[in-house]
């Protein structure tokens, strides 16, 4: 715009002032001007709609057109008018040279905009590229909305919004017109799997954290729960009393009790009082959800723990026990707890009675209750003793029977033959079962004549059966001795004469340690090799499974022991050889000296030729009787 032309607003005919043209001074190297019709024109003579301003008034009414116009910056807050609306855009006057354009979806919010309404925006840019003015109603709302949250997190005030969609780890809440961070742990007090049933909602948030830097927010629903519940809680426990009944919702079942939910206030039902009776599980009886009274045993105001109970608003089973069930009777109850002096029977709910090893059956053979019995099997016993005081009871399974040791002696007599059940074997011998309640031991050393075990196990196995016969009877102690190898003849007498010292028998090495080796020898017998009669003649020793000639050097029946050798046949040979040698040797000397004296006798008189010959035969003599 010239400095001699003013836009005068009003009106709509353009005011042109024009200054006057001063004449060009002509000089001596001028050119020569030709004149034309036009050059005499007076151009100011038109004055029509024209005024001439001097230059102080020039600047006077270019400030006050200037004043016209709002001051404003970048990032600014402003409220403007809407003036105009097309099918994408709003145009905003905010008081500036020139209008604003905002696109229509930051009005999304206000479904009735109209022209007229005023709205406040931020200025993002006062001349973009192209010139034009840009503003933003939805960066003045999220500006505003920060402000707003900040002030809210600092004050704890609730507020209220909008879920808008699910995203990882939780959902987007609109709060103030800007979105917030809903984590899936803080929309409830209960753990939540399915976001999808929140979008859409509007609720009640507090802000729990807020990040300036990055102008984040964090909300949560589950605060506002936990504050009432705070309240609740409070309220409930300035009223509680032990004894006093309240109703309660199942909320979680764990295996040592159930958690309740008393309307704010959380307590515990241990297992121990759900039930008079043993159960395994609180699931056996309770289900999550299920209302149930129960009554409390127990608080503490300062750690707000609240014990439960509701097997305590039923009286206890034992005060109101049957007068069936009494000493003498029999019951039948299931068994509900295994320890290794017996067993407990459930007769009802609350009420149980020990079966005691001693009291299973009428053999007096080692029983283990963890083998016999099973949990939850049923039984039917004889009530031996009942003190409702102490609320013990003492069962028997045998008394249901009679006692078969009554009359032992007629269908068990001694050295009767039966066959048995083998029910328990130990180190020492092998316990076995005649009939239910009638049982005896064979000891390690009655199972076989000819054989010595380390253990009745590498003989027979439980379960299998046997044949025995009754040895003695101990009515007293209820005990019956039994044997297995007494069915046969002892073998021993027999091979006394077969195994006699000095016999040699040909034999198998099966076992072999430091002291000595084990061999099997005919007719199943087993004889033992001391280890330095192992020796081999070369020097060796023989190694098991080798099979050699040995020398019986001991034989002990009553024992049943056979002691032999292989060192002392090889050592006895050598000896018999060398005494054969002495043998021969002396009875060359015998014939030698009887030659001598043959000759003796028939020289009368000796030379001292002779004297000599006889003097070498003499000192040869007496060399050889030296050796011997």
């Amino acid at each position: 715009m010239s400095e001699n032309n003013i836009v005068n607003p009003n009106a709509e005919q353009e005011v042109v002032a024009t200054a006057q043209a001063e004449p060009a001074t002509a000089t001596t190297n001028a050119p020569e001007v030709i004149e034309t019709a036009h050059d005499d024109f007076d151009w100011s003579i038109d004055k029509r709609n024209v005024a001439q301003y001097s230059h102080e008034e020039m600047e006077k009414y270019g400030k006050v057109y200037e004043d016209t116009f709002v001051q404003i910056e970048d990032g600014e807050l402003v409220n403007g008018t809407i003036v105009g609306l097309t099918k994408t855009d709003v145009v905003i006057n905010i008081g500036f040279k020139s209008d604003g354009l905002i696109s229509l979806n930051e009005f999304r919010d206000l479904p009735g905009v109209a022209v007229g309404d005023e709205v406040e925006v931020m200025v993002v840019e006062k001349e973009d590229r192209q010139g034009n003015l840009n503003l933003s109603r939805k960066s003045a709302r999220t500006f505003r909305a920060w402000e707003r949250i900040v002030e809210v997190h600092k004050t704890g005030e609730i507020v209220t919004g909008s879920v808008t969609s699910k995203t990882k780890g939780g959902l987007i809440v609109d709060v103030f017109g800007m979105e917030t961070f809903l984590p899936g742990s803080q929309i409830d007090v209960k753990p939540v799997t399915d976001y999808d049933q929140f979008v859409g909602k509007t609720m009640e948030f507090k802000v729990v954290k807020v990040n300036e830097t990055i102008k984040n927010a964090v909300v949560s629903h589950k605060a506002l729960i936990e504050s009432d519940i705070e309240a609740q809680r409070a309220q409930i426990i300035s009223q509680l009393e032990k004894g006093q009944v309240l109703e309660g919702t199942v909320k979680n079942i764990t295996d040592f009790g159930a958690f309740m939910d008393l309307g704010g206030l959380d307590g515990l039902l241990y297992i121990t009082d759900i039930s008079w009776g043993r159960i395994s599980h609180p699931s056996e009886v309770l289900k999550l959800d299920q209302k149930i009274q129960v009554v409390v045993l127990d608080f503490d105001d300062d750690k707000r723990r609240i014990s439960l109970g509701l097997k305590q608003l039923t009286p206890h089973p034992w005060d109101v026990l049957p007068e069936v069930i009494a000493e003498g009777a029999v019951v039948k109850g299931k068994v509900v707890n295994i320890e290794d002096y017996g067993a407990f029977l459930e007769i009802q709910p609350g009420v149980e009675g020990l079966v005691h090893v001693s009291e299973i059956t009428w053999a007096n053979t080692p029983i283990n209750a963890k083998e016999f019995f099973k949990l939850n099997d049923e039984y039917e016993a004889k009530v031996v003793t009942l003190d409702k005081d102490s609320r013990k009871m003492s069962l028997s399974i045998k008394q249901l029977t009679e006692d078969p040791w009554n009359s032992i002696e007629d269908k068990f007599p001694e050295n009767s033959k039966h066959k048995g059940l083998v029910k328990n074997i130990t180190p020492y011998g092998v316990f076995v079962e005649l009939e239910a309640g009638i049982g005896g031991m064979i000891h390690i050393s009655d199972l076989s004549w000819l054989k010595r075990f380390n253990h009745p196990s590498e003989y027979v196995k439980v379960g299998d059966e046997i044949d025995t016969v009754i040895l003695s009877i101990d009515k007293e102690n209820r005990k019956l001795q039994l044997g297995h190898k007494q069915l046969e003849e002892d073998p021993w007498n027999a091979l006394e004469d077969t195994f006699a010292v000095g016999t040699k028998h040909e034999a198998t090495v099966t076992r072999k340690d430091d002291k000595g080796a084990l061999v099997q020898l005919p007719y199943g017998l087993e004889g033992f090799v001391p280890s330095r009669h192992l020796t081999k003649q070369d020097g060796t020793s023989i190694n098991a499974d080798e099979t050699a000639e040995f020398v019986v050097i001991e034989f002990d029946r009553n024992e049943k022991r056979i002691v032999l050798s292989h060192t002392r046949l090889w050592e006895q040979a050598a000896v018999e050889e060398k005494e054969a040698v002495k043998k021969e040797a002396k009875a060359e000397a015998e014939t030698t000296k009887k030659a001598v004296k043959a000759i003796q006798s028939k020289v009368e008189k000796t030379t001292l030729g002779d004297l000599g010959a006889l003097a070498d035969i003499k000192a040869k003599l007496k060399s050889e009787e030296g050796d011997k």
